[in-house]
């Protein structure tokens, strides 16, 4: 029998510095379109996002670091599954990620109430693409319509294309690095690390047992699959992290760190980078709903 794989990251926060080309890779590879004019931050979707955090100290003692953030993939008691009255949200029995399947949802966003990491997000209009941008969409991924939650799903449409590069090559299982999301092939740093956290010998998996390595909201019982690593003390007081020796009272993480997270604007938006990129957003004229 196959053995169940467990995807996860690992993400260094003191290797990250903000680029935001994660943001753009996401965009691009699962055919998210820039922001409407008339999207707010809360209504914008960006499945993953980069938010900058501080020490709370005056120059020149000042230090900041950047956070990625995007769904955790919860493993155990998904609350975002517990919830949806149409069984919209799926788990992947061969390879842990808990994904959204759009044609099922009625839009009732309880889901997005149930998630503690403010990882999901809804469709207000239906996409608009810039004109000539339309062209450069994935055909493997399908845009999603007015009306319902999508969120980062590991480019699951990377695993399935994958799977069928190992079935031609008479492979029964994927070899480690043919499958890797978006956001860690474009990293430039190679601060976010992918692989099969039940893989021992796998470098995520190593990384997710480093002592200086932690989870968003481990107290919930969730289980989380995505870990941050710092050797920062002030980052780890953040986020309430035990350091490395240390036990921690609270036996996880509490929510300090994501309170700083969800109450902060992101230190650059995904429309900000696909503006960078030349990307121009639809005018007003073409808002839908």
């Amino acid at each position: 029998m196959i053995a169940q794989k467990k995807y996860g990251m690992s993400i260094d926060i003191d290797r990250c510095n903000g680029c935001g080309a994660c943001m753009v890779a996401c965009a691009v590879e699962n055919n998210i379109p820039p922001a409407h004019a008339g999207a707010t931050e809360r209504k914008g979707i960006t499945w993953i996002r980069v938010f900058k955090v501080d020490n709370g100290e005056d120059y020149p003692g000042k230090r900041s670091a950047f956070v990625p953030v995007l769904c955790q993939q919860c493993g155990e008691h998904t609350p975002c599954a517990s919830v949806c009255p149409q069984q919209a949200v799926d788990v992947d029995p061969q390879t842990g990620i808990v994904g959204q399947m759009p044609e099922r949802c009625l839009g009732c966003r309880y889901c997005m109430a149930a998630c503690p990491y403010h990882a999901r997000y809804f469709n207000w209009w239906d996409p608009v693409w810039p004109a000539g941008m339309e062209k450069t969409l994935n055909p493997d991924v399908a845009p999603r319509m007015r009306g319902v939650v999508e969120k980062c799903n590991f480019c699951h449409g990377r695993w399935h294309a994958a799977k069928q590069r190992a079935a031609a090559q008479g492979l029964k299982e994927i070899q480690p690095g043919d499958y890797v999301p978006a956001c860690v092939e474009a990293c430039p740093t190679g601060a976010i690390r992918f692989g099969d956290l039940n893989d021992a010998a796998s470098e995520t998996a190593q990384a997710a047992k480093h002592p200086d390595s932690f989870r968003l909201l481990e107290k919930l019982g969730t289980d989380p699959k995505i870990y941050y690593r710092s050797k920062k003390d002030w980052v780890r007081e953040i986020a309430n992290a035990p350091k490395p020796g240390h036990a921690s009272q609270s036996g996880g993480t509490d929510d300090r760190l994501l309170s700083s997270v969800s109450g902060l604007q992101p230190a650059r938006t995904g429309t900000e980078c696909l503006s960078h990129q030349g990307a121009p957003l639809p005018p007003k004229e073409n808002l839908r709903g």
